[in-house]
């Protein structure tokens, strides 16, 4: 597989409906075959209300299966999971960052700008 050991990823699964849950994953790669990837790091679920990411409390391990609804980004490795956050960054709109050196567009929601 292309994504190695100790790499550090931001998962997006595409959604089917409209009405499903927005759910992006980050963490470092722990594991991997060609068919599948294991990950620890944090979940992050859409929060309508506040029009932004929220990221649960606990960090998990979690198996990725990638397919054509999974697009998977790799995030420098000297980046801190911990201080990753979702912001409005301009001109990008949301973005996920460090607030620091780091910021990847996230790019289903360019039409927020």
């Amino acid at each position: 597989m292309i994504i190695e050991i100790q790499e550090k990823i931001h998962v997006m699964e595409r959604r089917y409906f409209e009405e499903e849950l927005r759910r992006h994953f980050v963490g470092e790669v722990v594991a991997c075959t060609e068919n599948a990837i294991r990950v620890r790091g944090y979940t992050w679920i859409f929060d309508k209300v506040k029009a932004t990411f929220i990221r649960k409390p606990e960090k998990r391990e979690r198996v990725i299966y990638p397919t054509d609804r999974t697009t998977i980004n790799i995030i420098p490795k000297e980046i801190d999971l911990d201080e990753l956050k979702y912001s409005i960054v301009a001109p990008k709109g949301l973005c996920i960052t460090d607030g620091k050196k780091f910021s990847l567009e996230v790019s289903e929601f360019t039409a927020m700008r």
